[in-house]
């Protein structure tokens, strides 16, 4: 494959805008992450308050993502993103108003940050599912490896710059600076234009009916539902212990910016594989997805057994190479054996069973190392981790399933 062939989907004018957007609220997004961590830290030094904030935004995303999917596949994908865009950034500019202020109060945060995910949940399934309708089919490897690159590309950067600003000018800035960005999102989606919808009659399907098929979909397809199970516990692991305990860690050890380099790292890990997913065709979505993916166990392993700069910035840059691997491989599955029609509906099935558990993980991970002690509780979390991988590989249906070449016909078993 050429290089120009690998930047393909930039000459389409739909993608091109969309990949702007991306961009932008990207930018804000990857400053946000650290500087929301630490801002809570700052108000409370507990890893537990870090993780009741983070779990506020996720249970609503697991609680609506159905209808999310439903929604996304009835409107206008282009339309249902830019009224998410608008709401969360007017969401996040309160955030960032209070911690400016200091009068940021947990509660007040688990309360914004919850409709924040309600606005998450309704995004997620029209962003995972509207590639197909912005690029020709053969361009789908490319253009989810764009966006992944770009993606990595800004979360190189990213994690440092918010990890500046909260050393400088404080958090509450970081966070302002995404909640603008959400908005300039927004309008660049302005000149996406995709097919409108078929218009709805009376003998079209209820939402409850809408959700029963997909369900049925979901179910019978073998190799989505033994990778989505295993991600229920894979997530929970990671939220819990990246994200959890590895600031409070990294407190203790290396400092905010050194764990704004670990983050770093895993992104320029990601960037690396991208190039390489650019131009070789991943022939084996799923196999070489969950092989990658395991080393995620690796990161958590080192938090746990040596916690020191060099060695986790190491372990996080092959991780990132890993979830690249399996993030592309992931999105063909979905994006060439899933009929348009039904695509947002099995993102969503897919994203709830996904991230149900993170909660769980971001709440419990915090009294588990204050219980147990940090070492026990991410060395466990780590075995546990590559385990849960290769056992999803035990499933013919996951290790072999292949590209598909002709288009997806309808929502039969695969």
């Amino acid at each position: 494959m050429k290089w120009t062939d690998s930047v393909a989907p930039l000459r389409e004018t739909n993608f091109r805008w969309f990949f702007a957007s991306r961009f932008v609220n990207m930018f804000g997004g990857v400053m946000a992450n650290i500087a929301l961590a630490f801002a809570v830290l700052e108000i409370s030094d507990s890893p537990a308050a870090l993780g009741q904030v983070l779990a506020a935004h996720t249970i609503p995303v697991v609680i609506f993502l159905l209808g999310g999917g439903v929604i996304a596949d009835r409107f206008p994908r282009t339309a249902v993103l830019q009224i998410s865009n608008v709401v969360s950034g007017s969401l996040q500019a309160v955030i960032a108003l209070l911690v400016i202020t200091r009068a940021a109060e947990i509660w007040v945060l688990i309360v914004l940050t919850a409709f924040q995910g309600v606005a998450s949940a309704v995004s997620f399934p029209a962003m995972a599912s509207i590639f197909p309708q912005l690029v020709p089919r053969e361009q789908l490897q490319q253009a989810n490896a764009l966006n992944s690159l770009l993606r990595g590309s800004l979360n190189v950067l990213g994690p440092s710059i918010g990890a500046l600003l909260v050393v400088t000018v404080g958090a509450g800035w970081a966070l302002m600076a995404d909640a603008l960005t959400w908005f300039v999102a927004a309008l660049l989606l302005l000149p996406v234009r995709i097919p409108p919808r078929p218009p709805r009659t009376e003998d079209s399907p209820s939402a409850i009916a809408e959700l029963r098929e997909g369900w049925g979909y979901f179910w019978q397809t073998t190799w989505l539902w033994v990778v989505v199970v295993a991600f229920c516990f894979l997530n929970a692991i990671h939220s819990g212990a990246i994200f959890i305990l590895g600031p409070t860690i990294a407190l203790d050890t290396f400092g905010e910016q050194g764990w704004g380099l670990v983050l770093s790292a895993e992104s320029a890990g990601l960037i690396a594989m991208t190039i390489v997913m650019l131009r070789v065709p991943l022939q084996r979505p799923l196999l070489l997805g969950m092989l990658g993916i395991a080393t995620l166990g690796l990161p958590i392993l080192m938090l746990g057994v040596r916690p020191e700069l060099v060695l986790m910035i190491i372990a996080m840059f092959v991780a990132g190479a890993g979830t690249e691997v399996f993030s592309i491989g992931w999105n063909l599955a979905m994006q060439e054996n899933i009929d348009e029609q039904m695509l947002s509906r099995a993102y969503s099935y897919d994203a709830l069973g996904s991230f149900v558990a993170i909660p769980v993980g971001q709440l419990a991970f915090g009294p588990l190392a204050s219980a147990f002690g940090h070492r026990d509780v991410l060395v466990s979390s780590g075995i546990a981790y590559f385990a849960i991988c290769l056992l999803t590989l035990s499933s013919r249906s996951v290790r072999n399933l292949p590209r598909r070449d002709a288009p997806a016909q309808s929502s039969t078993s695969r």
